[in-house]
């Protein structure tokens, strides 16, 4: 036991350091919580123009509101277009050769820094987005989960899609080894990330063989499962089916990704050693 928590302590000082760190950018997170409140107002107003039109949906208009709301509060957890600069430079400028030195595991000390930088921002920005969103109007309000396992499960998907996010992360980072330009690797992730995880439209619109598909994809087990849990689009068997595929492609994601990564170290080669 003192071992572990001996191998544990460097990390969690790792976390709290770089915690801090991000957590000081107040005026970025002012700036993106208006930004935040001002795009789930119009993308809810934009659901609310569709549902007048009147047709089935595959999800009441209160569940896309609490769906909306919650998606723009933790966006810092679940954006899947956001990078640490630091880390892209350390690796294409050489940099790395310092990281390498470091009596940590250079998977591990990242991974922990992914995690940390993203729940410093989504803490800045989360409370004042829901306290606003509890409170306003019909129809166009945050409402509670329908019941306690429904909370249950919101919560417990997201911490899991919150390490979803950071292997999807690192698998990004530890491709940028083997090209010429981190960017390309960037902006194709980001682009399928963002179409498949149910940031653009929540997954239940899509049609049915490329929802099926989307659900299975490690992209799905990201915002899609904790939000339709909580708003109650999802729950029972079909939740815990989906679940199981979170934790399915969060091992999948680590093992590619650090086995990746100790095939990477063994090819680094920095200039002048």
């Amino acid at each position: 036991m003192k071992k572990m928590f001996a191998a544990i302590r460097p990390y969690a000082a790792l976390f709290r350091t770089r915690f801090f760190r991000e957590i000081q950018y107040r005026a970025a997170a002012f700036a993106g919580i208006a930004t935040q409140f001002f795009w789930g107002g119009m993308e809810i107003l934009l659901f609310r123009a569709f549902y007048e039109t009147g047709g089935e949906t595959p999800m009441t208009f209160s569940q896309v509101v609490s769906y909306i709301w919650l998606q723009q509060a933790f966006l810092a957890l679940f954006m899947l277009w956001f990078w640490d600069a630091d880390i892209i430079e350390c690796i294409t400028k050489g940099n790395i050769a310092y990281e390498l030195a470091r009596p940590l595991g250079l998977y591990r000390m990242w991974f922990t820094r992914v995690i940390a930088q993203r729940c410093a921002r989504a803490l800045l920005r989360c409370v004042p987005i829901l306290l606003i969103a509890l409170l306003l109007p019909e129809p166009y309000r945050l409402t509670l989960p329908p019941n306690l396992p429904a909370f249950l499960g919101f919560l417990f998907t997201m911490v899991t899609g919150l390490l979803v996010v950071a292997a999807i992360t690192m698998l990004v980072y530890v491709l940028t080894f083997f090209t010429m330009s981190p960017s390309g690797v960037r902006i194709f992730a980001a682009s399928i990330a963002e179409l498949l995880s149910g940031a653009v439209v929540p997954l239940p619109f899509f049609p049915g063989k490329l929802r099926l598909a989307a659900e299975l994809s490690p992209f799905a087990a990201v915002q899609n499962l904790p939000l339709r849990i909580y708003s109650g689009n999802l729950a029972g068997k079909e939740a815990l089916l989906l679940a199981v595929v979170q934790l399915f492609w969060l091992a999948v994601l680590l093992g590619i990704s650090s086995g990746l990564l100790s095939v990477a170290r063994r090819r680094v080669v920095v200039q002048g050693g």
